[in-house]
């Protein structure tokens, strides 16, 4: 049973299609009891950083989440804004993130390009290192992206794959059993099912 972690931002339902395509089930919800007996979280989101990390703490699921995450060594997978809030911070707000990987999110730095922010679209990505999520997936993959913000790893091994928007970027990040994806897998289409059932039966 996936927990799709419902803190008032995100394509919950999107998710949740897709995870039943897949035949795996989940719940959308903000109880921490009914979470708890879950095997494993999508944090999705979209929106403000701080927005998102003012709803979590509110409602007691930041400390949930690590719990989940540090303790009991759960899978979690954060999905746009839910990959940039499992970092320290970002330039977009002021409060912490969960600090779970460490990076933190800046904005495009994109002034000497035509290119404009956000990054929004299909984009090719590259893998950077093996990991169960991406068991069987082809080479080339291609995911879709909305963000004006992206992660800048302090370690090389917490990049997962990259993008080239500009510049190349850290467009999924991972630390043992918690990982992000900048990209939305619910609105990807075969890539992103492909995605997230790696998540739920390999992760």
């Amino acid at each position: 049973m996936v927990g799709i972690i419902n803190y008032g931002l995100g394509n919950l339902g999107s998710i949740q299609n897709m995870l039943k395509v897949i035949g795996e089930k989940s719940i959308i919800s903000d109880d921490i009891d009914k979470l708890d007996k879950c095997e494993r979280y999508i944090l999705p989101g979209v929106g403000a950083f701080d927005a998102g990390m003012t709803r979590l703490n509110e409602c007691g699921l930041a400390d949930f989440i690590k719990k989940q995450a540090l303790d009991e060594k759960k899978p979690i997978l954060g999905i746009c804004l839910g990959m940039q809030l499992l970092g320290r911070k970002s330039e977009e707000g002021t409060l912490s993130g969960l600090g779970l990987i460490a990076f933190d999110n800046i904005k495009f730095r994109l002034d000497e390009s035509d290119l404009k922010v956000p990054h929004m679209g299909w984009d090719i990505v590259k893998f950077k290192q093996k990991n169960p999520l991406m068991d069987n997936l082809k080479e080339t993959q291609r995911y879709y992206f909305v963000h004006s913000y992206h992660a800048i790893c302090d370690k090389q091994e917490s990049v997962l794959m990259t993008c080239d928007y500009g510049y190349e970027f850290a467009c999924a990040v991972v630390n043992e059993n918690i990982m992000g994806v900048q990209f939305h897998p619910e609105k990807s289409h075969d890539f992103g099912m492909a995605l997230l059932r790696n998540f739920v039966k390999e992760c």
